[in-house]
């Protein structure tokens, strides 16, 4: 029976660090749940862009990240509850160690601090494997250092043999813990990685099946799905509103900024949809590069964007050789172009429409993969030009939120909008003349960051538009108006 998103049963799942296996047992939870016929809501904690496609691959629906810094606390309830309309149960993987959070910054975005807002109950996965009689040790530090913090049961991963299974449960009973999975070593459900993480979905769709089907079944196996089920059922309900796009865009002004609802060319209708006023200069269309290159966005961008009177089209710049009929606005998120950069060299058509798009003042907004496909090379390969910049991979891992003020005006923000971001990756882009830098990094950072140039908004950052929906209203305006 489906639920209130208010109410739905839900389940974090946790561990007390990296390579615990969350991402194994997270994901073959929601497969595994959605075999009963359930309707599974798949949640991410944090930035992440790429375990999401596994977990929409698991569950049939959209996988969408809760990130209270990039987000703030406040919108993990509503944007949780967003997703889970129609749901009968959650499932919401965490990040990195249970209690890890933005540097600096105490519990903000940690796995707890998202658990705590959500009022769920934790599922802890310790990776079993070199230790017996420590698990207990370990588990009672986890479970008793945030007495808010309601770690429900113990899954065991990497378990050796019943000698070893048996020893493990034996030290747990002291703890008063349930354990309520037990996972033996098996590598036939690991999925490969490369310098950011997984490979996404989108390369390797059919492998990617197998891998879910093979988690679902190993948790199947090894987990008591009624337990955990019967453990989700003891979450607290939300009292927050569930996030709406066009309630948020209906909050801003056309420049996108926020404030008391104006709107004096009549564009929105009170649900904050495009209306009567707009059919003089039509729906925007705005294109949003996607396939294997790109798979890094979160669903609520396209969301907002349509809410705000636009049409989204995506294409795949690997395959497409034009922009979509009558593109006047473009979006290329993240991704892996280093992977395929002599595939999107080798698109000579495309990378001439982007360039001719973006010399005639038509707003482009790109992040991180989308600014090196903009760039004048990557890593010798020509790529579109419309910035005179050299993109090229290096060995220094650049990671961190960021917190961010524009410098100047653009298609996205007006400057000194302050926004908060994410950047990873593991490439550099050496600046010719011409662009102004898009973002000042204060703090710790204290550096500019990207390029503005004419309509063209790129830079490394990765940034949520549900924290700020004006920039999306403000994109669409322009495109409007190009």
């Amino acid at each position: 029976m489906v639920t209130s998103s208010s109410s739905v049963p839900r389940l974090v799942v946790a561990a007390p660090s990296s390579r615990s296996g969350k991402t194994t047992v997270a994901t073959g939870l929601m497969a595994a749940f959605a075999a009963r016929g359930l309707a599974v809501s798949p949640h991410k904690v944090g930035p992440d862009y790429i375990d999401p496609g596994y977990h929409a691959l698991a569950t049939g629906r959209v996988g969408r990240n809760l990130d209270a810094y990039l987000c703030g606390p406040d919108l993990v309830g509503p944007l949780f509850r967003h997703g889970a309309r129609g749901c009968d149960i959650a499932v919401v993987e965490g990040v990195m160690g249970l209690y890890d959070g933005a540097a600096g910054q105490g519990e903000l975005a940690s796995t707890a601090h998202v658990a705590k807002l959500l009022r769920a109950p934790v599922v802890l996965v310790v990776d079993a494997s070199s230790q017996s009689r420590s698990v207990a040790a370990l588990v009672h530090g986890f479970v008793s250092w945030d007495p808010e913090v309601r770690v429900g049961g113990v899954i065991l991963n990497k378990v050796a043999t019943d000698r070893h299974e048996e020893l493990l449960r034996e030290a747990l009973e002291h703890v008063g813990v349930p354990v309520l999975g037990v996972l033996r070593r098996a590598p036939q459900v690991d999925t490969p990685s490369r310098h950011l993480g997984l490979v996404p979905v989108a390369e390797r769709r059919a492998e990617a099946l197998a891998a879910v089907a093979a988690m679902a079944g190993q948790v199947a196996a090894g987990c008591d799905l009624d337990a955990l089920a019967a453990l989700a059922r003891t979450a607290g309900p939300l009292t927050c509103a569930a996030w709406d796009a066009a309630e948020a865009i209906a909050g801003t002004l056309p420049d996108g900024t926020t404030g008391t609802r104006s709107d004096p060319v009549g564009r929105l209708d009170a649900g904050g949809r495009s209306g009567a006023g707009t059919p003089e200069r039509g729906v925007p269309r705005i294109a949003v590069a996607g396939g294997p290159a790109f798979t890094f966005s979160y669903a609520e961008h396209a969301e907002l964007l349509t809410a705000a009177g636009a049409e989204v089209v995506p294409f795949d710049p690997l395959r497409d050789g034009e922009l979509p009929d009558g593109t006047s606005g473009l979006v290329i998120g993240g991704g892996f172009p280093e992977m395929y950069a002599s595939e999107l060299s080798a698109n000579e058509p495309l990378r001439k429409a982007v360039a001719v798009l973006a010399d005639s003042g038509a707003p482009v907004a790109a992040e991180c993969a989308g600014l090196l496909y903009l760039c004048r090379e990557l890593d010798g390969l020509p790529m579109c030009g419309v910035l005179d910049a050299g993109a090229r991979m290096t060995e220094r891992l650049t990671l961190g939120y960021r917190e961010a003020v524009a410098v100047g005006d653009s298609v996205l923000a007006a400057a000194g909008t302050r926004l908060r971001g994410h950047e990873f990756h593991r490439t550099a882009v050496d600046p010719g003349s011409g662009p102004e830098p898009a973002w000042g990094l204060p703090g710790a950072a204290r550096r500019v960051e990207g390029f503005v140039q004419g309509g063209v908004h790129a830079s490394y950052l990765h940034t949520h538009w549900a924290a700020a929906p004006g920039v999306a209203r403000r994109f669409v305006e322009r495109c409007r108006a190009s």
